[in-house]
């Protein structure tokens, strides 16, 4: 059996008119919606079809509410990405509804879903903003199916641009090595379950798999999945080594970058990558990195940032203050060819840069 390429998504540009600020899209995969997540921000307009509990009066008293369906528009103050229901919340002030039902000024939340198109508006479009655009909106490779596996416990997730959805846990209960024959019955028994997991998760995404772990657990399983089920096997595109398996395995791939093999395109390595480079420069004290929002300014105010790492996580939680300082940043460093990247803290390698202040550069040079 061959393996069927799954159906590639991009992000449709439907309508961009960037002289007026407005650029309406329709998003077609969960990976689609965290790019939305990314491009929407305070103080933005997002406008698209919703529904809206409205109470009407019959005869001159209040009857039930009812959901009626209206096109909407909010000016942004919250959002937030639901990887659990598949949907984009947008929370925010009315400032575009029908007349008839008094509600401008009320609050309301928007939720943005797959194939719903919804329309953006920004006072600028900033460079890097455009260019996640872009590349939201350009073919781009499926999710990986990523198997971490020891002796101990395996774990299964998918690879997506936003990180690892992780889809199965199972613990092995495997006898010490003296009781042979009991141990082989329970590491098949192992096995079994992780395939069951396997193909489940391959039926639904039909994309490749990487199977990672210390050892002869990952080589034995594979050899499993090749004896056991051909048709899974021709989708095992890499078979590589980590120290450990489970959730912790799953991240020490993505760290170690023994996945970018499979697929080049997955933005949360890149992301990892390059917040590893961060760390490694802070460990070596070479003076070529900064972090922290006043330092990186200042390393910007020397036009020293090549590029600048931000928590998406920081973007959120910060006071109207502090994102137009990070805005501000943002327009230095591009104004001076310095590059940008929104870092998602749903992987662990966001989790380390939010803890290091949420603001990062990797330099052009050393400055004091």
């Amino acid at each position: 059996m061959l393996l069927r390429r799954p159906s590639v998504s991009v992000v449709k540009i439907l309508h961009r008119d960037l002289k007026r600020g407005t650029v309406k899209v329709l998003p077609e995969s969960l990976d689609d919606l965290w790019h939305l997540f990314n491009l929407v921000s305070r103080g933005d307009r997002v406008l698209a079809k919703t529904t809206r509990d409205i109470r009407v009066t019959e005869g001159g008293q209040p009857a039930e509410g009812r959901r009626v369906p209206m096109f909407l528009g909010v000016q942004v103050e919250k959002v937030n990405f639901q990887r659990e229901t598949n949907r984009l919340r947008v929370t925010g002030v009315v400032f575009e509804a029908p007349e008839k039902y008094g509600i401008q000024g009320a609050y309301h939340t928007i939720n943005v879903l797959i194939d719903r198109p919804v329309t953006i508006q920004k006072e600028e479009w900033l460079n890097h903003e455009l260019e996640r655009l872009r590349l939201a909106s350009e073919e781009k490779a499926p999710p990986i199916i990523v198997a971490a596996i020891d002796d101990r416990e395996c774990s299964i997730a998918l690879l997506r641009h936003s990180g690892f959805d992780i889809k199965a846990e199972m613990r092995a209960r495997l006898p010490g090595k003296v009781d042979l024959e009991r141990r082989e019955e329970a590491k098949a028994s192992f096995f079994r379950s992780c395939t069951d997991f396997l193909r489940r998760i391959w039926a639904e995404n039909q994309t490749m798999i990487a199977i990672v772990g210390p050892g002869y657990m990952k080589e034995e399983f594979a050899k499993h999945l090749m004896q056991k089920v051909p048709e899974l096997s021709k989708s095992v595109t890499s078979v590589a080594s980590t120290s450990s398996g489970g959730v912790a395995g799953l991240y020490e791939a993505l760290r170690s970058g023994v996945l970018a093999n499979v697929t080049k395109k997955i933005r949360a390595i890149e992301e990892t990558r390059t917040v590893e480079e961060v760390f490694s420069r802070l460990g070596m004290g070479s003076g070529n990195v900064s972090y922290g929002l006043e330092d990186v300014v200042k390393a910007a105010e020397y036009g020293a940032v090549d590029v600048v790492l931000v928590s998406d996580s920081t973007l959120g939680a910060a006071s109207d203050e502090e994102r137009r300082r990070i805005e501000n940043l943002m327009k230095e460093i591009e104004r001076k060819k310095g590059r940008i990247m929104i870092i998602s803290t749903s992987h662990e390698a966001g989790e380390k840069l939010f803890s290091l202040g949420g603001v990062a550069a990797l330099l052009r040079f050393q400055i004091k």
